[in-house]
């Protein structure tokens, strides 16, 4: 089933519909970009992608009436009114042309008109789309927004999600998803979102389903954030020899086409991962500014090896 409408875009906006009846209203929508269609009024049809929404402006509409005589608009018209067409919409309240009119109407593709201006216009049918037809997937784990950066904490079930994230609650932090967070790719960016039925709630065993926003107040959860960090939780193994220092080589998970940086981080009975989290993101957060401490002991390490030998050589 399509994601979006022609109708969907024409009640978000709210245009008058000039050509085409309801069921001009329920073609597809496949593309978030837009055609302002000047080189195919001129007559030049070779690499037109006609699946885009059209959008006819100033430009346009002078061209058509000035520049263009009836037998051009009618084999001009014919090829942006294509099957693949989803809609036309003319901007800055310009009438239809007649010849345009006519051709929509028996093609049956809707032409809308709208007062505002091309360029707002076209701003908000590109940015509406692209949220509408974002790529998007479904991850299990607490999307939390901890010192204005968005943390995915995932992990196996039992590793205490719910629990550190109502601990990061406490400490002043926002929870955007407990357990089911929608992630979308917006402008290359991945944006995490809550489902609406379930915003500012989670689910703590033992307790059960909890109101996060009444116990917390309106501060404690948001609908979504920017993912830029995710940390997984892993059982605490005193076989495995955990990254004590930060030296090796950062590790990026693909989410959507979309790198991410991934800290792994062991749990175990009595650390205070609310705050070892909360350090995390500090440190997350100086790596983003160019600052690694662990380059920085290492330079100064290589530093104290190099004066030594020195000291070495001169005795």
């Amino acid at each position: 089933m399509c994601k979006v409408t022609t109708k969907k875009l024409a009640n978000k906006f709210n245009w008058k519909q000039i050509t085409g009846n309801e069921e001009s209203l329920h073609r597809p929508i496949l593309l978030a970009d837009i055609n302002r269609p000047g080189l195919e009024l001129a007559g030049y049809f070779d690499y037109a992608q006609q699946k885009r929404v059209v959008v006819i402006g100033n430009k346009e509409i002078h061209y058509i009436i000035n520049k263009m005589d009836e037998v051009a608009q009618r084999r001009n018209f014919e090829f942006i009114t294509n099957e693949s067409t989803p809609a036309i919409v003319i901007t800055n309240g310009h009438d239809c042309p007649p010849v345009l009119a006519e051709i929509a109407n028996r093609k049956n593709i809707a032409v809308f008109s709208t007062e505002e201006n091309t360029t707002n216009t076209s701003v908000k049918i590109t940015s509406y789309l692209d949220e509408l037809l974002a790529p998007s997937i479904v991850m299990h784990g607490e999307l939390m927004r901890i010192h204005g950066i968005g943390v995915l904490i995932v992990g196996e079930s039992g590793m205490g999600k719910s629990e550190i994230a109502l601990s990061l609650i406490q400490k002043g932090h926002q929870l955007i998803a407990d357990d089911r967070v929608d992630c979308f790719k917006i402008h290359n960016n991945l944006i995490g979102r809550v489902s609406p039925m379930l915003e500012g709630f989670m689910e703590l065993r033992g307790v059960g389903i909890i109101n996060v926003a009444r116990m917390y107040g309106v501060g404690s959860y948001a609908r979504e954030c920017e993912v830029s960090l995710l940390i997984e939780l892993v059982p605490f193994d005193d076989k495995i020899d955990y990254d004590r220092v930060g030296i090796e080589e950062k590790e990026y998970v693909d989410i959507l086409g979309v790198k991410i940086l991934k800290l792994q981080i062991p749990v175990s009975m009595g650390r205070p991962m609310a705050t070892i989290i909360e350090t995390a993101v500090f440190h997350y957060m100086l790596l983003r500014d160019g600052k690694d401490a662990a380059k920085e002991i290492e330079h100064l390490v290589l530093e104290e090896i190099k004066k030594n030998a020195e000291e070495a050589d001169s005795e």
